[in-house]
């Protein structure tokens, strides 16, 4: 694929959906952190219903430390892997108040030294909640990258490195949105809704699926 079409790919994407953000509902960085770290292989929906509540109640690092790990478990017991991540999160709260004075740090070597955070975490709160130019790669976006020949990659790093080096800079912003909420809505994994799809003529996937 040339570059030509790859910013024709984000142009279409930027028509179809002007304004695109994160689906997790959070009101500061500390809250998009935790809806992140909570997110891992669960949906954002479930989340969003836990994490409703725990905000109102607990939505600051001091609050939620104070709740301890079996408090926190009553407001993520719905959510998979509630009690590893519980124990995360308690020990991330606790490193933002020690070293961070409360504060969610906007570099990546620090958001990765904290517990439950990797490389696609860090990405997401540099982009979303810092402005930052990263793009995070998850299930859908490797897909999407990979089906239609935006940037293919073996591993989620590969694609990362070559959305960055392929994605025009005034895209690189909205990038990651615009293409997860496309691989959650459209490009989906089992039957891709390509008859659908506002880029379905410049995608090199050769198995297309038109209704």
């Amino acid at each position: 694929m040339n570059n030509e079409k790859r910013a024709e790919i984000y142009l279409r994407l930027k028509k179809h959906i002007p304004e695109p953000t994160t689906e997790l509902n959070y009101k500061t960085p500390f809250q998009l952190l935790i809806a992140v770290i909570l997110s891992a292989q669960a949906t954002d929906k479930g989340v969003n219903k836990a994490t409703g509540p725990l905000f109102k109640d607990a939505g600051t690092p001091e609050k939620m430390l104070a709740l301890g790990e079996n408090g926190l478990k009553t407001y993520i017991k719905t959510i998979g892997l509630f009690n590893t991540k519980a124990k995360n999160v308690i020990k991330t709260c606790a490193l933002l108040i020690e070293k961070h004075k409360g504060h969610v740090p906007e570099d990546r070597e620090a958001l990765e030294a904290l517990p439950g955070v990797g490389r696609k975490t860090a990405n997401v709160i540099l982009n979303t909640a810092f402005g930052q130019p990263t793009i995070a790669v998850d299930t859908h976006i490797f897909r999407v990258s990979n089906r239609t020949g935006l940037a293919p990659g073996k591993n989620v790093i590969e694609v990362e490195k070559k959305l960055i080096k392929v994605t025009p800079d005034h895209y690189k912003l909205d990038a990651h949105h615009w293409l997860i909420l496309h691989g959650r809505y459209t490009c989906v994994a089992r039957k891709p809704r390509c008859g659908a799809c506002v880029i379905e003529d410049l995608c090199d996937f050769k198995e297309k699926v038109i209704d």
